[in-house]
């Protein structure tokens, strides 16, 4: 009989390459017999679990469980977790993740595009049944290829990358996607406010390479064009969305900017900051100048007075995701694999930050 090797004897330890070898299959056939989420044949499967016992790769995985290296985990990368946006649509993970006994694990991106990648990688090697990415990508052809790498081979190893608020990656790569009427959203909050008269309305905020600007842009200029308003380049004022560029960047424009009598905040952080910079200015909202935002998060009900905002739905989108992308239980032995796309609506949310335009236009 083989003796099992084990770290105390001074032996290497198998792997998943040793248990392949020595029962004539790929690494992926034994990923995916481990996971116990994608069909193997009865016959394989007997195979590889006495290759398993052979080499002693049970006492192994436990050792990697113990470690908290669990096939039964689900990876959520954000730009930033104290950002409601990104704070929302994790809660929404973790709560459907627990449901089915997993563990959520949570990795913030500071914005990076390259770190983004290392955690697809990490939460690779962790064995994550999936890996959940949030929010908008960058436009980069390099960062767009290597991020499909990786989802194949997340997929080969029975694993999934999910796309959550993002663009997809085309229609070869095995990713599954939630998505919201990002674009769909702006126009309708754009066209409520020309339907109270505003045509001179100053788009503030969101990093012009993200696609969610992009979108979010796309509607606003459609509504624009179907009301037969000219679009202004000086009203499109892309920046971070963040509190201190609304307010930093609106304190700027009420001194030396063009003339406008509505602001369409690219989300209701950035909303909050305009609202201040309004306020310290001596300008009230809305009854000088109307304010809209997008997301609608808690701050959008705190603001006094309360801002009309888009609602999207974050939790949901979470929960979603983690739905597609793994099954529900251990009664489940395997999923099929899944390619395609979720898309969740969204709708105005009406408070009281908007009124219709004065007779006549003001510079503000």
């Amino acid at each position: 009989m083989r003796r099992q090797s084990t770290a105390a004897d001074g032996q290497r330890r198998a792997t998943v390459t040793d248990v392949a070898r020595l029962a004539g299959v790929s690494t992926a056939t034994v990923s995916r017999v481990l996971n116990r989420n994608y069909p193997v044949a009865q016959a394989t499967r007997e195979r590889v679990e006495s290759a398993m016992r052979e080499l002693g790769y049970v006492v192994n995985a436990h050792a990697r469980a113990l470690a908290g290296v669990s096939n039964r985990t689900v990876g959520i990368i954000v730009n930033e977790v104290v950002d409601p946006f990104y704070a929302y649509i994790a809660r929404g993970v973790e709560r459907e993740a627990t449901l089915g006994g997993r563990l959520c694990l949570v990795c913030c991106t500071q914005g990076d595009p390259q770190r983004e990648l290392a955690f697809v990688e990490l939460m690779h090697e962790r064995r994550a049944d999936a890996v959940i990415v949030v929010g908008g990508s960058i436009a980069d052809r390099a960062y767009t290829s290597e991020l499909a790498r990786r989802a194949r081979e997340l997929d080969a190893d029975g694993s999934k990358l999910v796309l959550c608020g993002r663009p997809p990656l085309g229609d070869q790569v095995p990713t599954v996607s939630v998505e919201y009427d990002n674009e769909g959203g702006a126009f309708a909050i754009t066209d409520h406010l020309l339907m109270q008269g505003h045509e001179r309305i100053l788009y503030l905020g969101g990093p012009p390479r993200l696609s969610t600007t992009r979108d979010r842009l796309a509607g606003h200029r459609r509504a624009l064009e179907l009301r037969g308003v000219a679009p202004d380049p000086e009203l499109i004022q892309p920046g971070a969305f963040s509190r201190g560029f609304g307010q930093r960047r609106m304190a700027e424009l009420l001194r030396d900017g063009p003339e406008f009598t509505a602001v369409f905040a690219a989300n209701d952080v950035v909303a909050a900051g305009a609202a201040q910079a309004l306020e310290e200015a001596g300008r009230r909202v809305p009854k000088d100048i109307s304010l809209v935002g997008y997301d609608d998060i808690p701050v959008a009900q705190e603001m006094r007075p309360k801002l009309t905002t888009v609602h999207v739905p974050l939790e949901e989108m979470g929960r979603q995701a983690v739905r597609l992308a793994v099954s529900g239980g251990d009664e489940d032995d395997w999923r099929e694999p899944t390619t395609g796309a979720l898309r969740l609506g969204t709708h105005i949310v009406v408070r009281e930050s908007v009124a219709p335009r004065a007779a006549k236009g003001s510079r503000v």
